[in-house]
């Protein structure tokens, strides 16, 4: 993605979200009808846009940051990428060069260095050796892993040893002795690291994904709240007989520090593909004969899961693009669960530790259209059309019918299939440009702009 293109990126998800008026702009704009109904055409350069937001900006408004994670994108997609390597990481890498579907700054890690990047960041389908550290009275939970290291094998004291991103300990987060063990790779979640095939370990890094306020420490609380949400759907999946499999994250350990933590994430199943890397080129190759057919059965089982848990559980899941993946059996791989949302009323008596996991129907309502369907559903139907590999029409068309099929609760229909209009999240205002107290957003995850068109009932889909 050269300059024009990221500027004309930028300031269309800015105009989405209406941000300082930017959206009554005076320039040329094309059709877009995903999660806007325009975006502005490019090219348009990054320092026209940059200039707008500095003068338009609220004083209270980070738009320090803001510049650094737009320079930042930039000069991360002028790098040059290594050809992508066969192994446990090869969909991950490919996932990582396409970027995200709505936030036109979802390639960057804030302050990473060029060489760091190459080192870390899972475009690059890099390896390297892990830290670790000796940690005094932790919280544990859950049985480690044959490759485990104890104390006594990396000459460090301490209760417990606990893995340590290389980069966390660069930036002087980690005052103790450090030693080196264990090969690893970056999986798409950057902080998620391969050992295995499946078997992965989540550790804290000090740098920013999609916002600068989106920090990618640990905190302790989500450990076991991830745990608990693994169960419940466990449950809920032996009871609907839904062909989800979901992983293991039952083995997690603190030390009551965001950047001492870590949580080993045992996957049931290796090679499954994260629906992030499906429009990557060659993919679907790999997994079908026919696009859409295989589409329209993704979207049967998508869309079969996830109406039946807010339907039935009260239950809906911050399960994105990166966090679910499909076997060549055509089910569902789904994992790292702390931002689920959960009915206050109809769990009213399960604790979480943190409670912003609890919301009313509308607030599920919104997870699910803007995470189960515009993620991963909307955004696939659009990008196979880009790519010509399923016309837009039968792709909208598809999606229409599986979800069709699968809501019966006259409430989401409503906000589903029924809407005038879809909710968008705004993701450049809460994550980055304008702090909490101005945007009222008690999860800068879940906090919305204005709605979006429903491209479930345009011509092109009926």
């Amino acid at each position: 993605m050269n300059d024009g293109e990221l500027g004309a990126r930028v300031l269309s998800a800015l105009a989405r979200e209406r941000y300082a008026g930017l959206h009554l702009l005076d320039l040329p704009r094309e059709p877009d009808g995903f999660v806007s109904g325009t975006r502005f055409t490019p090219p348009v350069p990054l320092e026209q846009v940059l200039a707008l937001v500095r003068a338009a900006a609220d004083p209270g408004d980070d738009v320090a940051a803001f510049e650094r994670e737009c320079r930042e994108t930039l000069a991360l997609h002028a790098m040059e990428l290594p050809e992508v390597r066969p192994g446990p990481t090869r969909h991950d890498a490919l996932a990582a060069r396409l970027g995200h579907p709505v936030h036109p700054l979802g390639r960057c890690k804030l302050g990473l260095s060029p060489a760091e990047l190459r080192a870390y960041a899972p475009e690059f389908q890099p390896s390297f050796e892990l830290c670790w550290t000796g940690v005094a009275d932790p919280v544990t939970a859950g049985v480690l892993p044959g490759w485990w290291p104890s104390p006594g094998e990396l000459g460090l004291r301490g209760a417990a040893v606990f893995p340590v991103h290389p980069l966390t300990v660069a930036r002087g987060l980690v005052t103790g002795p450090v030693a080196r063990h264990l090969g690893v790779a970056p999986t798409l979640s950057m902080r998620t690291l391969a050992v295995t095939a499946t078997e992965h370990v989540k550790v804290p890094m000090p740098t920013s994904t999609l916002g600068a306020r989106n920090v990618r420490a640990i905190k302790p609380g989500t450990l076991q709240d991830g745990a608990k949400v693994q169960r419940i759907l466990a449950r809920a999946a032996a009871e609907t007989g839904a062909p989800v499999l979901l992983a293991d994250e039952q083995t997690y350990g603190h030390a009551r520090d965001p950047y001492l933590g870590y949580l080993v994430r045992r996957m049931p199943a290796a090679g499954s593909v994260p629906v992030a890397a499906l429009l990557a080129p060659g993919v679907l190759d790999e997994l079908c004969d026919d696009v859409e057919a295989f589409f329209s059965g993704y979207l049967r089982v998508l869309f079969g899961w996830n109406a039946a848990l807010f339907e039935r559980y009260g239950i809906a899941l911050e399960a994105h693009q990166q966090n679910v993946a499909v076997t060549r059996r055509g089910e569902l791989v789904v994992k790292d669960n702390d931002g689920a949302l959960f009915d206050e009323i109809r769990h009213a008596g399960e604790e979480f530790d943190d409670p912003r996991l609890k919301g009313d129907r509308e607030a599920l309502a919104r997870v699910f259209v803007t995470i189960t369907l515009h993620l991963c559903a909307g955004a696939l139907a659009f990008g196979l059309a880009e790519r010509g590999l399923l016309p837009l029409r039968t792709g909208l068309a598809l999606v229409r019918d599986r979800l069709d099929e699968a809501v019966t609760d006259p409430f989401l229909r409503a906000r589903t299939l029924d809407a005038d209009r879809l909710p968008a999240k705004a993701m450049l205002t809460a994550g980055t440009l304008v702090p909490k107290r101005r945007t009222g957003a008690a999860d800068i995850n879940k906090h919305y702009g204005p709605d979006g068109p429903n491209y479930l009932r345009e011509p092109t889909c009926c």
